[in-house]
């Protein structure tokens, strides 16, 4: 039987619980913080990012939030933000956004089941790939720029576009 087929055995069929059976097949490390929470550390080419998904059963969502630590000097924050709507306006699905207080980098996404819809294991892997390959793709960007004293649109052409096709 395929993990999506453990699922659709029986009536309860909560995001959450796909989630965590998604991470133990990944081997991540987890923890089930509630019912509705999940987070995850995941290790990357770049670094460790910690994963975070949250089911809201009240707006039908299911938020996913991966972070990494990141405390660029103040005076470069103008141009790290420029970078930021630089990179959001390449992306199709989440955005970036940097949370000063907890000198995180955020990528934040949500998916909507509304009406009862139900996703797929599937859809949950590639939301979480989506996630730290984003993150993976842009960091080096966001490095040059934090640290490299770098302008924010050359920082952003080492951002490495996904590979399509073949060789």
């Amino acid at each position: 039987m395929s993990l999506a087929e453990d699922f659709f055995i029986g009536d309860d069929l909560h995001p959450i619980d796909m989630v965590e059976t998604l991470a133990a097949d990944h081997q991540w490390e987890f923890d089930r913080v509630t019912e509705n929470q999940i987070a995850m550390a995941v290790e990357g080419l770049w670094r460790s990012y910690a994963l975070t998904l949250a089911w809201s059963p009240q707006d039908e969502t299911l938020r996913l939030i991966c972070t990494f630590e990141m405390e660029p000097p103040t005076a470069r924050l103008p141009a790290l933000y420029d970078l930021l709507n630089r990179c959001n306006d390449q992306v199709w699905a989440g955005a970036f956004a940097y949370w000063p207080e907890q000198k995180l980098m955020v990528w934040r996404y949500g998916l909507s089941l509304a009406g009862g819809a139900i996703a797929s294991s599937a859809q949950f892997d590639h939301m979480i790939s989506a996630a730290l390959g984003a993150c993976e793709r842009y960091y080096p960007a966001f490095q040059l720029v934090a640290w490299g004293d770098r302008d924010p649109a050359e920082a952003l052409g080492v951002a490495m576009a996904e590979a399509w096709g073949r060789a």
